[in-house]
């Protein structure tokens, strides 16, 4: 599947956060959106996800503009859509039915009917994909802890294998490794690359550029009130078409 924002701006009220904005992301890649605070990464992303319609433009599906179509059909979509937020934020319990809810929400009926009859048999409680989400982001053996007891690196790694969890195809991470430390950051990033093997289009919401260049395979540069250039990772950190990305790198533009 392809998502894309197609000139897209959007703001709050009387201010505008971006204008124009376009950027797509396909099956089976990692897009890093890198850029300072304040610039609309995670507005951007909220759109993606089909929170709210844009201002202007379009957010396609497969090129089908999903806020010109049906009610029914835009949910459909939305149930294809993972998100993760930049602060985890977990139920009550056990950390095995934090994974398990998007199961329960997210998934259509007839999706549930299969997945129920494929499970019936070999797992119990119909937590399967659950457990195999837990065991991605290396949180299996926590199932039956509680989730209040966890770390905030855990946490992250809980959300994301709950997202996970419903096999989307499309995964959306806010700043997902934000004031983690290394080991929990190094798992996350592993769990992402091990979605993108699986043939997820993942966009990504960074402020590490080393993290952009170790698992993105494309990068959005985010300046001012829009996207300023596209390109591979290598190319954006090694040779850049826009002097403003330089400078954003290597730290003598701030916005």
């Amino acid at each position: 599947m392809t998502v894309e924002a197609i000139d897209v701006r959007h703001g709050y009220g009387d201010e505008t956060v971006f204008e124009d904005v376009s950027l797509s992301i396909r099956s089976g890649e990692v897009v890093a959106i890198i850029g300072p605070s304040g610039v609309g990464k995670s507005t951007l992303l909220r759109l993606l996800a089909l929170f709210e319609p844009p201002e202007a433009g379009a957010i396609t599906y497969d090129a089908e503009d999903v806020w010109h179509c049906s009610d029914r059909r835009r949910l459909a979509y939305r149930r294809r859509i993972g998100m993760v937020f930049q602060e985890a934020s977990l139920f009550d319990a056990s950390v095995r039915r934090n994974a398990a809810y998007g199961l329960r929400v997210r998934r259509s009926w007839p999706d549930r009917i299969r997945q129920a009859l494929a499970r019936l048999f070999t797992t119990p409680n119909g937590t399967g994909d659950a457990l195999e989400a837990l065991e991605t982001v290396g949180m299996r053996e926590q199932a039956d802890q509680q989730a209040a007891s966890l770390s905030g690196g855990e946490a992250q790694r809980v959300a994301i294998a709950r997202a996970l969890a419903y096999d989307p195809e499309v995964l959306l991470l806010d700043e997902p490794t934000s004031e983690l430390d290394p080991r929990n950051t190094a798992v996350i990033e592993d769990a992402v690359l091990a979605a993108k093997n699986r043939g997820i289009g993942v966009a990504l919401a960074t402020h590490d550029m080393h993290q952009a260049e170790r698992i993105a395979d494309r990068v959005a540069v985010f300046l001012g009130d829009g996207i300023i250039e596209v390109d591979d990772a290598e190319t954006i950190f090694e040779n850049p078409a826009d002097e403003r990305t330089r400078k954003f790198i290597e730290g003598e533009l701030i916005y």
